[in-house]
């Protein structure tokens, strides 16, 4: 069968909790929602959350409700989910993308100034704290101060991260930890499987603006009012909703989140001291003011290896029957990208390279470590044969 590059972590408890939501009347608007909300909103240390039923919903209804529109540009990572970057064509807002740094793989803030240096039409910057390692916020939150831009933060890849201000830094913010999903006017987290929790198919919005909060509760449920009701259709909404059978099976994910990001933590732990001897791979790093929540498990390939070279890496692995994947394709290189806005290669250097050198390897929490070793052997012996 081999090795699949993601397994969710359910036990039990989580298959109990959702057998009583199909035994109860309420599938729908029921208590789970309710109680998932406030236990998501309390996690992330923030007032308000609204569940809806993917991450992309999530960062669709935040777009609404900050009146982004038509005419408006935000800058964003091209190196990211493409979510992060379709949320905004939803509305008619153009993505404009600024590179990455290459160390946190996150949207380079010195990037993202020299745009704002020549482009007055930009209303916001998205940063994605991407494989769960928290973007630069205190530069961001600098820029937006300087050219009043709203922040939204893309942390579907990051619950359970965390931030503290950076030494060095001329104006620390947060002397104290922050949990990812607390940054800007509003941020969302993402459920599907292969997320370090999950709900099968979900997200979490959350913000500290009560507005927000209130538009985006009524935008889920069809333009409907925050109570719900059959008639009043307040605005234009959508069918967002998550069940009470979703949000049952993320109750139980979040009340084990503690014991789950420890056994991935583990498992990158095992990860990094097997491939530190492998000369010509180079694992994800962290910056010390981080916290990293381990999403996925993704290495880069030395400088030498070209993108031909890593698919062939890839091809031999997967013949070893372990499952391997790209992550990401830039989203400026995407079909459709390049068709609507004439993007090309060499349009964003770093996240390319980036891109053309990376592979995802089986990364889930109960990976055993007898899979790790045979994983990390045949990487060796791909490299040295």
């Amino acid at each position: 069968m081999g090795i699949p590059l993601s397994s969710p972590d359910i036990t039990a408890r989580e298959i109990r909790a959702v057998k009583e939501v199909l035994k109860s009347p309420a599938l729908c608007f029921g208590p789970r929602l309710e109680k998932f909300e406030k236990l998501g909103a309390a996690y992330a240390g923030r007032r308000y959350a609204v569940a809806v039923n993917s991450g992309t919903s999530g960062l669709h209804l935040i777009v609404r409700s900050l009146n982004l529109s038509r005419g408006d540009d935000v800058i964003t990572t091209p190196y990211s989910f493409i979510a992060s970057a379709n949320c905004l064509l939803f509305e008619g807002v153009r993505p404009v993308f600024a590179d990455i740094d290459e160390e946190t793989l996150n949207l380079s803030p010195n990037m993202t100034e020299s745009l704002l240096q020549k482009n007055k039409k930009v209303k916001a910057i998205l940063p994605v704290d991407v494989f769960g390692h928290p973007a630069d916020w205190d530069a961001f939150y600098d820029l937006s101060d300087r050219y009043k831009l709203k922040l939204i933060e893309d942390s579907c890849e990051a619950i359970g991260a965390e931030y503290v201000s950076p030494e060095g830094v001329k104006k620390k913010r947060w002397r104290k930890k922050k949990m990812a999903g607390s940054f800007g006017a509003a941020s969302v987290f993402a459920f599907y499987p292969n997320k370090q929790i999950t709900t099968g198919e979900g997200g979490l919005v959350l913000t500290d603006s009560k507005r927000i909060y209130m538009l985006c509760r009524s935008m889920r449920n069809q333009g409907r009012d925050g109570a719900g009701r059959i008639n009043g259709h307040l605005r234009l909404g959508y069918n967002y909703r998550l069940s009470d059978i979703n949000c049952a099976l993320g109750i139980v994910q979040l009340q084990r989140i503690g014991s789950i990001l420890n056994k991935r933590q583990r498992v990158a732990q095992c990860y990094n001291r097997h491939l530190e001897t492998i000369s010509g791979v180079e694992p994800l790093s962290a910056l010390p003011n981080v916290k990293r929540s381990w999403f996925v498990y993704v290495v880069k390939l030395a400088k030498q290896f070209t993108r031909k070279d890593r698919d062939r890496i890839m091809r031999k692995l997967e013949a070893r029957g372990i499952a391997c994947s790209t992550y990401f394709i830039p989203i400026h290189l995407q079909p459709y990208y390049r068709k609507t806005f004439g993007y090309k290669r060499g349009d964003f250097p770093v996240s390319e390279s980036v891109s053309d050198r990376s592979i995802a390897l089986p990364f889930y929490s109960n990976l055993r470590k007898m899979d790790i070793n045979y994983i990390t052997d045949s990487i060796k012996k791909v490299l040295d044969g």
